[in-house]
């Protein structure tokens, strides 16, 4: 196991570094993300991070995950689709019944027969996590820093299961998502797109669900481990809506986002997001095996701090200095 492990470890991690410069050097002119008043970026950067990614991972995914064959061949579809989204731009509703087709695929295979409601639920959920990922891919290191500790935590769950499969799957994507990440740490190079974040984040779901459908972590277990992005998107909805504010349009309020444009910058935000998302997976990872009264009272004391993190974020906001409005205000 420890030889396929780390075999998965360098294949993906090479390819994708390979795969990313070479892209970076003949198209890195083309799909570029444009500064707007949006943006916490100043210049166009190309968004084709996310072909690196998952052509770094093929190789080990074909050879020691074809178990999870539906999972990786949706999300494949997904990131088809997403790319020509980044290119020419698609409707978004038709993106959205696109989501909804894959992840009704997914649990359709992974979960029935079950409950309807349930069934339904559980779509919901893969639709919004699908597009949270999405979301929170807004700054500099952010997306890709997840990718590498929540399917790493994925992959120490499933080696601590004996599950080699999914230890292998897991793995092949948090080491492409490393490489990417030394071209996207601030000054960013490089932008994952569409292409990299729709399907990381169905992948975050359609794994989660496997892994909890065999027995390998509780269902909360996901939840926990990409609590700050779910987090993040979450309550950024929930305020929004209550604003009776356009949930679907362009924005700067996620909490990242303010840290961005306080006194944090790409750098400070991206190590203090690192540093959160860790302790999210730590705590996952201790309370998996534990009994129901020690992991409510993990996943409870975790949900406070990070409660308390968005408080604090608030706080400071309220007090910030008046900003101008323009593409450099990051």
């Amino acid at each position: 196991m420890h030889a396929m492990l780390a075999q998965a470890m360098v294949v993906s991690f090479v390819s994708s570094l390979a795969v990313l410069l070479g892209l970076l050097w003949r198209f890195g002119h083309r799909a570029l993300d444009m500064p707007n008043e949006r943006s916490l970026h100043e210049r166009p950067v190309p968004r084709i991070g996310g072909i690196a990614i998952f052509a770094g991972a093929a190789v080990p995914l074909a050879l020691g995950a074809l178990e999870f064959w539906l999972p990786l061949f949706l999300g494949l579809a997904l990131a088809l689709l997403s790319f020509l989204d980044d290119l020419r731009g698609l409707p978004a509703a038709g993106r959205l019944a696109a989501h909804f087709a894959a992840v009704g695929v997914l649990v359709w295979h992974a979960l029935s027969p079950m409950n309807a409601g349930a069934l339904l639920l559980f779509v919901l959920a893969g639709v919004w996590i699908t597009n949270l990922y999405n979301f929170m891919d807004g700054a500099d290191g952010i997306a890709g820093g997840m990718a590498c500790i929540g399917f790493g935590a994925y992959a120490l769950a499933a080696r601590f299961a004996g599950a080699e499969g999914m230890m292998v799957a897991c793995v092949a994507i948090a080491a492409a998502s490393a490489a990417f990440l030394l071209l996207n740490f601030h000054p960013a190079r490089v932008f994952m797109g569409d292409v990299g974040s729709i399907p990381l984040g169905f992948l975050v779901f359609a794994l989660g669900l496997v892994g909890w459908r065999d027995d390998l972590w509780p269902l909360w277990f996901p939840l926990l481990v990409f609590a700050p992005f779910i987090g993040d998107a979450t309550l950024t909805l929930l305020k929004r809506a209550m604003r009776r504010e356009g949930l679907w349009l362009a924005h700067r309020e996620h909490y990242y986002q303010r840290l961005v444009r306080m006194d944090f910058g790409h750098r400070g935000t991206a190590l203090l997001a690192y540093a959160t998302m860790l302790v999210c997976a730590g705590a996952a990872l201790f309370g998996r095996e534990q009994s129901p009264p020690v992991q409510s009272a993990v996943a409870a004391a975790t949900t406070l701090a990070l409660a308390a993190l968005a408080r604090w974020v608030d706080l400071r906001w309220r007090r910030r200095a008046p900003e101008p409005e323009s593409p450099g205000s990051a």
